[in-house]
């Protein structure tokens, strides 16, 4: 029985000590650039109702929610996705705002992923959002908070990946395919399986040139560069644009000074389907995963009932603190800490001198005398740099 409830289950962990506060450290770090540009925190609530998470959404599959009732009847969802919940704050707290909303938050989302794949199914994502600008210049500022708060925290090497979903959709609108069809394009452009797009593709009754676009789409991806190659592809006016927009993030990117992290993907695509416009995810080594994803997502506030343009990005806190422990970046996480040690009849001056050292800005401790205890041991287990015995008439 006990040893049943000790354990948690599967895809949520523990996390405290050193772990804990270096994971709280990274957060104040990307907090603090986030409010740099002028984003304001926002806090929703942990579950919201089923439809602010519905298919219409396009968020994440019903069947990865974790779902419940309450005693009206009414089906309530832990959040998967903190975009959606945003989006209806905004509908409901700003209907009256002509300017741009700027939000940060951090806060943790729940996916019900299957067992076997291995991954958390409680995540702590920190991240911001930028209602009502639609222009290319807040796009820019997304991806420059990204590259920026990549490197307040410690990372050098790592590469912001940008697309954009209308040069991939125009394709799909062009070619009209069915719904299976499409499903299977876009999970085999994923991989960057350019066989199995053709394969798919050449038995169906769409001209060459489209088909020829989608298999070269899967091999779109680098530098600056592949925007020239991907013209080549560009059949539809939609695409064109969607080029066009992206060398203008580009040239915005280089008056930021993040050029060097830029990288382009034309075949990236997202389980979200609520993106309009660029997407965009931020990788490095360490991690099998994005450590930041985020996009465009025009028409996600008409579900709310206010149309607004919006774009937005969330740093997965875990992932990233996976990476930077794997590249074995310093952190200055370590605080000045100290242990009183003390005798019942000493108490009161054991209270005084703790008092005054926590002025100084030291840690303590007050630790009770007991015969057998190591507190040398203690201290350096917990990263305790002082140890304070007290003794009668002084401390």
């Amino acid at each position: 029985m006990y040893k049943q409830i000790l354990h948690t289950p599967e895809g949520v962990r523990d996390i405290y000590n050193g772990e804990c506060r270096r994971k709280n450290h990274v957060q104040e770090v990307l907090h603090g650039v986030l409010h740099s540009y002028g984003y304001e925190d926002i806090q929703t609530p942990t579950f919201e109702f089923f439809d602010v998470f519905s298919k219409e959404v396009g968020t994440v599959a019903s069947r990865e929610l974790f779902k419940f009732f309450d005693r009206e009847g009414n089906t309530l969802v832990l959040r998967p996705d903190i975009t959606p919940s945003i989006a209806r704050a905004v509908a409901k707290y700003f209907t009256e705002e002509d300017m741009p909303v700027r939000l940060c938050y951090v806060a943790n989302t729940f996916i019900n992923n299957s067992d076997f794949q291995g991954r958390l199914k409680e995540n702590t994502q920190l991240g911001a959002e930028l209602i009502g600008d639609g222009s290319v210049e807040a796009d820019a500022e997304l991806i420059a908070l990204v590259a920026e708060s990549l490197l307040k925290t410690g990372l050098t090497e790592f590469q912001v990946s940008i697309g954009h979903v209308d040069f991939f959709k125009s394709l799909l609108r062009e070619s009209r395919l069915s719904e299976e069809t499409e499903a299977a394009l876009r999970e085999l452009i994923s991989n960057k399986n350019i066989y199995g797009v053709r394969e798919l593709l050449d038995p169906l009754p769409i001209r060459l040139g489209l088909k020829e676009a989608f298999a070269a789409v899967p091999d779109l991806f680098g530098s600056v560069e592949i925007l020239e190659k991907a013209d080549a592809c560009a059949v539809t006016e939609d695409a064109k644009r969607a080029l066009e927009r992206l060398r203008r993030i580009y040239d915005l990117l280089c008056s930021y000074g993040y050029e060097n992290y830029i990288t382009f993907d034309l075949g990236v695509v997202s389980k979200y389907k609520y993106y309009t416009g660029i997407i965009f995810q931020a990788y490095t080594y360490g991690t099998g995963e994005a450590v930041a994803k985020g996009g465009r997502y025009d028409t996600l506030m008409d579900h709310f009932g206010k149309p607004a343009p919006a774009t937005g990005f969330a740093f997965v806190v875990d992932r990233l603190l996976n990476a930077l422990s794997r590249q074995t970046v310093a952190m200055d996480v370590k605080v000045p800490k100290a242990m009183i040690v003390y005798r019942a009849s000493q108490a009161e001056l054991a209270i005084q001198k703790a008092v005054e050292l926590r002025g100084q800005g030291m840690a303590v401790e007050l630790v009770p005398e007991r015969i057998g205890r190591d507190y040398e041991a203690y201290a350096r287990k917990n990263e305790i740099q002082k140890i304070i015995y007290a003794e009668e008439g002084a401390v």
